[in-house]
């Protein structure tokens, strides 16, 4: 079931100068670790004069689904949503 969070995440990103990309590694909520398996989805939204990156994934066992938000304004990130079941 797909529940809303809202609530600040640490968040471990990694960049590779290969791939010339910056992608979250590792999400901690909750006192948890979530490695990142895949990421489906990454798209870019302005509100006002922020911009957010928005990452819709899925953690390395595929049992959880996670909406983040990187707001580039202060640089935080906010789990927007998670499910434990995959998005249609």
């Amino acid at each position: 079931m797909r529940e809303h969070i809202g609530e600040e995440v640490s968040v471990v990103l990694i960049f590779s100068t290969k791939s010339r990309q910056a992608l979250p590694h590792i999400i901690r909520w909750r006192s948890r670790d979530y490695r990142i398996g895949e990421i489906g989805y990454h798209h870019q939204i302005k509100q006002g004069a922020t911009l957010h990156h928005i990452f819709e994934l899925v953690d390395e066992n595929r049992a959880l689904w996670f909406r983040l938000d990187l707001n580039t304004a202060n640089l935080h990130w906010k789990l927007d949503a998670v499910s434990d079941e995959q998005p249609a």
